[in-house]
């Protein structure tokens, strides 16, 4: 059995190893691939990992042997599902493995937008401190958190952990799901409809998945009814969000901040507005990168495979 990882540099960058799939046949690693690389790849292959190298139905049309796709990250929008059913390809992701690393991230922007610790750390090192006839300065806003609203739209695992490290934190929590579930016994806890929430929150961290009612949800309409001064975290999917009209409404001060670990287009255009945007902090999508995440998605990639090596596939998307 031929097993094809098409781009595995970002899970395992070398700090991690592919040993364990060796004991399900040959396994050949690439480091990246594009889309018209993709068929020649893993022409081969019975067993194909893939995390942002797209498998759409005309290269999978170009793979008679293939099998199995693992997608090594929850979202699996890089693989035209309905393609692999009609021929029979299983195809499973990795639907838990970085819950407490993004929500831990979650705060690591938030923080670093009410407090602006890098800012700080480089005056000091460049020797204002030293200079300064005071004791103690600040060259920004510090926001204190305690007693605010966070609004979390997308309750699912994430947003929960989201939501329990903000009630640690003296936060009042308000969520946003379709499917709702038990509520949480947080003091103050509530259900709110998305227009609610984008009009109480004092923060609001999205956690939804993207879907044709999520896109752009955060736009010009949606912004007009927030909070003047809301914080705006996005650790979820780039397009919940339009690009201009978030970084007009930061230009604007009418919001007063913004986390975001991910953008509409990754890598993104050098032309995005939200990367010269006031106030905007832009990670390069790296939420779910801690070394103890990525060794458990490695685990249950290994763990899927067997699964379907063994006649009872795992995870089954579709």
């Amino acid at each position: 059995m031929k097993i094809t990882v098409l781009d595995g540099y970002c899970l395992n960058p070398g700090d991690l190893t592919w040993d364990d799939l060796t004991k399900f046949g040959e396994v050949q690693v690439f480091d990246r691939t594009d889309a018209a690389e993709a068929a020649g790849r893993a022409a081969d292959a019975d067993i194909v990992l893939t995390n942002k190298t797209a498998l759409g139905s005309d290269t999978l049309r170009q793979l008679p042997k293939l099998k199995y796709i693992g997608v090594l990250a929850t979202g699996y929008n890089v693989v035209d599902v309905a393609a692999a059913r009609e021929r029979g390809i299983v195809v499973s992701n990795i639907p838990i493995y970085g819950t407490a690393s993004v929500a831990q991230f979650v705060f690591a922007l938030l923080l670093e937008l009410c407090h602006h610790v890098g800012l700080h750390a480089g005056l000091v090192k460049s020797g204002e401190w030293t200079r300064n006839p005071d004791w103690s300065f600040w060259r920004s806003p510090l926001v204190e958190l305690a007693g605010r609203t966070i609004g979390i739209v997308g309750f699912g695992r994430i947003g929960r952990a989201t939501a329990r490290i903000a009630d640690a934190m003296g936060m009042r929590v308000i969520a946003n799901d379709a499917y709702q579930g038990d509520a949480p016994l947080y003091t103050g806890f509530r259900w709110a409809t998305r227009e609610e929430l984008f009009a109480d929150a004092d923060v609001i961290s999205l956690h939804a998945p993207l879907l044709p009612e999520t896109q752009g949800m955060v736009n010009r309409e949606s912004i007009a009814r927030m909070k003047p001064g809301v914080f705006l975290i996005n650790t979820s999917r780039g397009p919940l969000v339009v690009d201009r009209d978030l970084a007009d409404a930061l230009n604007a001060g009418r919001i007063a901040g913004a986390g975001l670990d991910v953008l509409s287009l990754e890598p993104p255009d050098a032309s995005n507005p939200l990367l010269n945007a006031k106030n905007c902090l832009v990670t390069p999508h790296m939420a779910w990168a801690t070394r103890e995440a990525r060794t458990r998605l490695m685990q249950m990639a290994v763990e899927n495979v067997a699964a379907f090596v063994a006649g009872k596939p795992q995870n089954v998307i579709g």
